[in-house]
């Protein structure tokens, strides 16, 4: 199970941005974080026509879908979302990695009873502004 943001697991952070421009505010190799919009769309293809990795936060199973064939690397679920979310992604073959945002440490094992790749805490964001 990847844990993300956990208060003594060292871990990646998810640059979160509004807009392209922001990724140049991010560290080298920075792991970009955006939700799911039409609006955002252009943002999400410059990510991926230039390699860089990023995930997406999603609120229903179409945006799921969409998250994964847009070659998000991780899809961040709700919580309510993340049970289905993880069997859709098991039964496609999703590359992306589907984590549940949690606020407390003792929801990991619930999701890890649930078989859910991984979990991201509040802390694994980092707000970037242009």
């Amino acid at each position: 199970m990847l844990l993300f943001g956990h208060r003594f697991i060292k871990s990646e952070k998810f640059y979160h941005i509004l807009e392209v421009e922001a990724i140049k505010k991010t560290p080298p190799s920075s792991l970009i974080y955006l939700d799911f919009s039409e609006e955002n769309l252009d943002i999400i293809n410059y990510l991926h026509e230039n390699s860089i990795h990023f995930a997406l936060g999603i609120q229903n199973i179409t945006e799921l879908i969409y998250a994964s064939s847009l070659d998000a690397s991780f899809i961040v679920v709700s919580k309510e979302l993340a049970k289905t979310a993880q069997s859709i992604a098991e039964s496609y073959l999703f590359d992306a990695k589907v984590l549940a945002h949690i606020e407390d440490e003792e929801e990991i094992e619930e999701f890890a009873l649930l078989s859910i790749d991984g979990v991201i805490f509040p802390s694994a964001f980092v707000k970037i502004s242009s």
